[in-house]
């Protein structure tokens, strides 16, 4: 990392509504990051994915991907063309079956996604966990609309469609049935749920807000708490108290919230 950006990350030092930032282990330039379970993934603007142990990222293999997720379900990523893999035994084997240009494994075993036209496909638990080997799987379709999608074991998924509203759901991880969409007040191009059930939205404008009153009688919560950031933001992922940020700078902010 040039000496001008590691200047930038060391000002991005912030305390702001219990949420405390600082520089995080950099692969410079980070593009999406994703956390679950105590695991960290990352892609960088050479669409490579990374895994961090510690405090150093390492490379996973020479696929070119631009989305990664771990969680419950394992790891799966998508490249550049949309096609579907999960890392097994230390490599990403071709999932077959539906391409799509995100993809979740944080929910309860199921892994869930969305196509370049929006339409929303879920992978069974069975399924996700069983896939070892390159075979063709068949994907349950969701209704509804989305460009991004967030599950967790705890408090559903959430997602935003292309005209930035957000809903939420919960998911049968076995039958990837669906509660109904309840719509939430607000707007988005992202929307993260961590394993706990906290959940982050991000704006178009690169603006952090979480969401506040979440609990099993209101699982999609009440209101809407704006975290301050000292940058625009390009990309957030939540896990065991650990708000992970990409700016769109391409550095990397660890916030513990």
């Amino acid at each position: 990392m040039c000496t001008k950006v590691f200047l930038l990350v060391l000002r991005y030092l912030s305390v702001s509504h219990g949420c405390t930032c600082t520089e995080g282990p950099q692969q410079f330039p980070a593009v999406q990051i994703d956390a679950g379970q105590g695991n960290v993934v990352m892609t960088d603007g050479n669409n490579y994915a990374y895994f961090l142990l510690g405090s150093q990222w390492y490379k996973m293999g020479s696929l070119n991907l631009k989305h990664v997720s771990v969680g419950p379900a394992g790891i799966w990523g998508v490249d550049l063309n949309n096609r579907v893999y999960k890392y097994v035994a230390g490599s990403f084997v071709f999932a077959n079956g539906e391409s799509l240009q995100q993809v979740d494994a944080g929910g309860d075993g199921q892994v869930v996604g969305v196509t370049d036209t929006s339409t929303i496909h879920c992978l069974k638990s069975t399924i996700a966990s069983d896939y070892r080997k390159q075979s063709t799987l068949s994907w349950t379709t969701i209704t509804g609309g989305l460009m991004y999608l967030s599950c967790s074991t705890k408090n559903g998924c959430w997602g935003v469609t292309p005209g930035q509203a957000i809903f939420f759901t919960k998911v049968t991880p076995s039958t990837c049935g669906i509660s109904g969409w309840i719509q939430v007040e607000g707007v988005a191009v992202k929307v993260e749920i961590g394993t706990d059930g906290s959940v982050f939205a991000l704006t178009k404008e690169g603006t952090v807000f979480q969401r506040q009153g979440i609990d099993s009688k209101t699982p999609q919560g009440t209101s809407w708490t704006h975290i301050p950031m000292p940058s625009r933001i390009s990309h957030v992922s939540y896990d065991r108290g650990n708000l992970w940020v990409v700016t769109d700078y391409g550095t990397i902010l660890k916030c513990f919230c």
